[in-house]
């Protein structure tokens, strides 16, 4: 005997709610089915329904024109003026209708101003049908559409601000389709509002006669059966409008059956230079790329403002003061929509029921064989007929590329690109972009945590450390120089340390004092760095000669990785400074022994650091800010 699964709880109360629900209607019906007089023959029912029709479309349609965009703001806006006005459009919630109806009695009501200069055409007609209904229903769509408009991504109206959309189009084009299932139910909800509203409306306009007055005035004085034909009225123009809201017409997607493919020009890349004050909260940020570069990245940990400059670039966050310049243009008060730039989100922000077609070809000015140009190039040729959730991850971040590429953008703006993707693919996506900045002119701006892409994709860097540029250059002289210990942990530079100038002219280090000459003044703050593969670790018996190599006093072997062709070990010399050595052989010690340390003199390089350990001559803001003024 097969034993049935229990129900879970949760059925049960589901099951319960849709009894409670259904069994009133299905007791109705079966009333219905079996009475004589129902009442369909009665006086005005028929134009009491038609009443009721009319002034709940007509409140759903003014209320789509001006609710919906309503929504959006208040959906967008983040001061104490839209929270308030979010609280005050609930308000006819929380009354019951017949008190909002005496509300609008005094300000629409026979003896008021609005009353005196209608004519008094405001209180029983249809015009005071629709007061009401719109009154008490209103809240339906706005807060409905207001939590769709939320619940879409900002970076989809970012993405199509740099594509040249203005807001309205952006609003017309983007948001409105992303929340449309909200605002769609939204709109069900507040017409079925409208259409059963009693208690306003009986205040504001008992004439005419809207169905639930109408049902009313049976109840009180004719045959209870005499209702059933407005319920059953009722109940069939819900069941219709509802029917209605689920039908979903297939959306026809357009596309060339042979797009022709038209490389873009070889064209000389845009410069681009800039001084930034911004802010986000109570985050500051101060940046500055002084010298005009083609191939720039910006590294740094998570907070340290490399989006928000980034965005910045775009013109999709206004600066507190600064300058952008993109060539000889200064494109600080341009909108986004006319910098001409190429903007790749993190999230990518590919329009959700779009084709790869679509997606390629949405920009204003792109054109449909520039776009299949890129396609091609970025293999997707053969996915064009694919919406979003059809692709892989690096085939949506090739999509959101070919898309700001297909309008020839100035400058493209790339943050994190390649986060999100698998290894394999990130390489491969890498050495893509790189080709086309040097076959195509591509002049780009990288945000990325990863310093091998900072320095595949860049000519020139920017470390940022909270809002502050930590040091900024050529990415040789960054990589070969890092300011500080901090920078070049960020730029996966191994083995930096502080260190000072002895009497002798000797490196004082933490490890012991090492004869490399350092040519600088006693006691002059220094770094220095050795190679990973300078650095030797034997067991401490070994008695092989060193030859010229430096050795250090014991360490303590505090890790070893074999990575199969090579093996990292890292050892902590003097407790405190830990070097990592890399080599084909294994250093001869189990992780958590001590270990002979052996430096090879020319593996180790030192430049000069003020007190805190900063290269002389590295990028500080006084200086951009003195470039810019």
């Amino acid at each position: 005997m097969r034993v049935g699964r229990p129900a879970r709880p949760l059925a049960w109360l589901g099951g319960l709610l849709a009894l409670y629900l259904l069994v009133p209607v299905g007791a109705f019906l079966v009333r219905l089915a079996g009475s004589h007089e129902r009442g369909f023959s009665q006086p005005g029912l028929w134009s009491a329904l038609w009443v009721s029709i009319q002034g709940a479309t007509i409140s759903l349609a003014l209320m789509t024109l001006a609710g919906v965009p309503l929504a959006y703001v208040l959906a967008r806006g983040r001061g104490r003026l839209s929270r308030a006005l979010g609280a005050l459009i609930q308000l006819p919630l929380a009354l019951p209708p017949l008190m909002g109806g005496i509300i609008l009695i005094y300000l629409v009501g026979p003896y008021t101003f609005l009353g005196h200069l209608s004519g008094q055409r405001l209180t029983q007609t249809l015009a005071g049908v629709v007061i009401a209904q719109t009154f008490v229903s209103a809240p339906f769509l706005v807060v409905a559409a207001r939590s769709a408009f939320a619940a879409v991504d900002p970076a989809l109206g970012e993405a199509a601000a740099t594509l040249g959309y203005r807001p309205l189009a952006r609003f017309l084009r983007v948001d409105v389709p992303a929340a449309a299932g909200g605002i769609r139910a939204g709109m069900v909800l507040m017409w079925l509002r409208a259409f059963g509203e009693y208690g306003s409306t009986v205040v504001l306009a008992y004439h005419p006669y809207t169905l639930p007055v109408y049902t009313e005035n049976q109840f009180s004085a004719a045959p209870l059966s005499t209702t059933e034909a407005p319920t059953a009225l009722a109940l069939g123009a819900a069941l219709l409008v509802i029917g209605a809201a689920q039908i979903r017409r297939p959306r026809r997607h357009r596309r060339p059956e042979r797009p022709s493919v038209t490389a873009p020009p070889v064209a000389v890349g845009t410069p681009v230079s800039f001084a930034l004050r911004a802010g986000a909260g109570t985050f500051r940020l101060e940046v500055a790329q002084p010298e005009p570069s083609e191939r720039l990245a910006i590294v740094g940990p998570s907070g340290a403002g490399k989006s928000l400059t980034l965005r910045a670039l775009a013109g999709l966050v206004r600066p507190t003061s600064g300058q952008v310049r993109f060539g000889a243009d200064d494109v600080t008060a341009a909108p986004p929509e006319r910098r001409g730039v190429g903007y790749v989100p993190q999230s990518v922000g590919l329009l959700p029921g779009r084709t790869v077609w679509e997606q390629a070809t949405f920009g204003v000015g792109a054109e449909p064989a520039r776009a299949a140009w890129w396609l091609a190039t970025l293999h997707l040729d053969g996915l064009e007929d694919r919406l979003p959730h059809q692709l892989s991850g690096g085939q949506r971040q090739r999509v959101g590329l070919a898309r700001a590429l297909a309008r020839d953008p100035s400058v493209v703006l790339l943050d994190e690109p390649f986060s999100a993707l698998d290894a394999p693919v990130r390489v491969e996506l890498r050495r893509e972009v790189r080709r086309l900045q040097r076959t195509a002119g591509l002049a780009t701006v990288v945000v990325t945590h990863d310093p091998k892409e900072a320095a595949a994709l860049a000519d020139d860097l920017i470390v940022l450390g909270d809002g502050r540029v930590l040091q900024a250059g050529p990415c040789r002289s960054v990589f070969r120089r890092p300011a500080s210990p901090e920078v070049a942990r960020l730029l996966g530079v191994d083995n930096v340390a502080v260190a000072r100038s002895g009497p002798g002219g000797e490196l004082v280090t933490a490890a012991g004092a090492l004869p490399v000459p350092t040519g600088a003044p006693p006691g002059r703050t220094l770094l220095w760095q050795v190679r990973p593969d300078g650095v030797h670790l034997r067991p401490l018996a070994s008695t092989a000669r060193s030859g010229e190599r430096i050795v250090l006093p014991p360490a303590l072997l505090s890790d070893v990785v074999d990575l199969g062709q090579l093996v990292e070990a890292t050892a902590v010399v003097g407790g405190t400074v830990e070097l990592l050595a890399r080599g084909a052989d294994p250093p001869g010690v189990e992780a958590g022994g001590w270990c002979r340390v052996e430096l090879d003199p020319a593996a180790i390089s030192v430049w000069e650091a003020d007190s805190a350990g900063r290269a002389p001559g590295a990028a500080t803001p006084e200086r951009y800010w003195n470039w810019m003024s």
